[in-house]
């Protein structure tokens, strides 16, 4: 049992001395993205934590935009967990390679004041892979421009076409 209680210690303590020797700084921003499953525009917030050389760890959300549709309110909304690999670091830009976890969350409601049958709304989460790639572009700031494409391997799938910036910190 002790070994369960200290087991969350021991992941922070080798995150933190990882962390430390990477070579890249932390990176956290904002994005603009579109979804082609769901044909719609999301605003999202990512981060970026280096590992060790060439790894960085990259969580991620983005809320795409409430959607109606004769009657029918959609919400989505998508988390991610993923690993970029850079394969090219010059001085200009760095191009990467990811791949991770999404875990995607969809509500529909249907509200028709003139329908017999009433208000009705269903909610689903799915988990599916993450598969893409993107580019950060140095531009000799502490600001980071980047565009990033990804494939969401998952019921229907989708991709997803973001932009933005980090920001080192």
């Amino acid at each position: 049992m002790k070994t369960i209680k200290s087991l969350p210690a021991i992941v922070l303590f080798l995150i933190f001395s990882l962390t430390a020797s990477a070579q890249t700084e932390t990176r956290i921003g904002g994005l603009l993205a579109y979804g082609t499953e769901i044909k719609n525009l999301g605003i999202g917030a990512n981060a970026e934590f280096p590992v060790i050389e060439k790894l960085t760890i990259s969580p991620s959300f983005i809320f795409y935009l409430p959607k109606k549709e004769t009657g029918i309110k959609i919400n989505w909304f998508e988390v991610n967990a993923n690993a970029n690999y850079y394969f090219l670091q010059e001085e200009k830009v760095e191009v990467y390679g990811l791949a991770g976890l999404n875990y995607s969350s969809v509500k529909v409601k249907y509200a028709e004041e003139l329908s017999f049958l009433g208000d009705f709304s269903a909610s689903d989460g799915r988990i599916g892979l993450n598969l893409g790639g993107g580019a950060n572009f140095n531009i000799g700031s502490s600001i980071t421009p980047f565009a990033e494409l990804k494939y969401v391997i998952i019921d229907g799938g989708q991709l997803v076409i973001a932009g933005g910036v980090k920001f080192n910190i």
